[in-house]
């Protein structure tokens, strides 16, 4: 049990992960973060961040468009496993029971994204967590056209990924010390995550709210 419980922790430790697995590990966490409806809990957005600030501090020794061209590839291809997840077993989805890694309550949450955003959801979606991960499934389970889902899972893709690791690099190589506040930088974003989420689900309940009184 201690060690499935230590196999969590690592999952979760972005850090660690780029320490020691390097690219091959961040690039196989984003594709699993960004489609497979078990992946919702891993590290996205301070994932990326942290990876662009060890690259450019040469603690990740990895050239910037190598690291780009892997992170982007891993998003767009794990978002489209979801997609295809989504059009083809999505009545099972629907059916499914809640359990530790899925909840209907997330697939409700995306739809309420998709209602509110439209098409452009697929891109909003990159930067708000959990969401991120069932947004390709919920599009496949509507059978959103697959020209227009891969149209906004690139552009999506590629400014989450330029966007975080871009910046990332920017701070780590003019500001290599950063890497001493590595912690605070974690909090940030989980600060972030938390009051997107939370906010989310509160909007959400709003306006379900006046619905169910005109019912």
């Amino acid at each position: 049990m201690n060690q499935i419980i230590d196999f969590f922790q690592y999952l979760l430790n972005s850090e660690e992960i780029i320490r020691t697995g390097g690219l091959v590990l961040i690039t196989l966490i984003i594709f699993v973060e960004n489609g497979i409806f078990f992946g919702f809990f891993l590290p996205g957005d301070y994932l990326l961040f942290l990876s662009g600030v060890f690259a450019g501090t040469k603690l990740l020794n990895v050239p910037l468009w190598l690291l780009l061209t892997c992170i982007f590839g891993a998003a767009v291809l794990g978002s489209a496993t979801g997609y295809l997840t989504g059009y083809y077993f999505g009545a099972r989805i629907k059916n499914r029971p809640d359990s530790l890694f899925f909840k209907q309550k997330y697939i409700d949450n995306t739809r309420d994204a998709f209602l509110r955003y439209g098409n452009s959801a697929l891109i909003i979606s990159r930067f708000l967590p959990i969401v991120r991960t069932f947004a390709p499934l919920l599009a496949g389970l509507i059978h959103m056209p697959v020209g227009f889902f891969m149209l906004y899972n690139v552009i999506g893709g590629g400014i989450w990924v330029l966007t975080l690791v871009g910046g990332g690099f920017y701070f780590g190589e003019k500001f290599p010390w950063i890497v001493d506040y590595v912690q605070y930088i974690i909090v940030f974003f989980l600060a972030i995550t938390t009051f997107t989420v939370i906010k989310g689900y509160l909007n959400a309940r709003k306006e379900k709210e006046p619905e169910k009184v005109s019912e």
